[in-house]
């Protein structure tokens, strides 16, 4: 997957394994796929918002299936207009205190400093990764974690 620029919105490229991918998921789950990539070693899928429940079937089926038929661990993401309520989603199984936009700046704030260093990552590399995801729907200039 590669991200191309134009102008200032930013166009997400797959790759034909991908496209199958998402088509696989898509058949499996019928719930919409606004995005997939990468994250570390787990796919991750952003569903359309009200698409989570249906993306992960009855007591997680459709999440069991698409891992096994995929052999790869799977992340489900909803989507949601409240950007707030996205990123709580997008670092979800980590639970924050707060998560607060202010001058486009969003801060997270928590007081459980594992949770903290979970979220920010080895070099900030998980936390530089939420913000680009982020960017992409709304407009941030950066993620703090306090």
């Amino acid at each position: 997957m590669e991200l191309l620029k134009k102008g200032t919105a930013v166009k997400t490229v797959y790759d034909l394994d991908m496209i199958k991918t998402i088509n696989l998921f898509e058949q499996v789950t019928h719930a919409r796929v606004k995005e997939a990539f990468y994250m570390k070693d787990v796919l991750t899928f952003i569903v359309l918002e009200g698409d989570k429940f249906k993306a992960l079937g009855k007591n997680l089926s459709n999440l069991h299936k698409i891992e096994q038929m995929l052999s790869k661990k799977v992340k489900i993401v909803e989507f949601d207009s409240d950007m707030t309520k996205f990123i709580t989603n997008l670092i979800y199984p980590y639970r924050v205190e707060s998560v607060v936009l202010n001058d486009k700046v969003v801060t997270i704030t928590d007081s459980d400093n594992k949770t903290k260093g979970l979220i920010i990552g080895a070099k900030a590399q998980n936390l530089r990764m939420y913000e680009g995801i982020v960017k992409k729907y709304f407009e941030i200039e950066e993620i703090k974690v306090l």
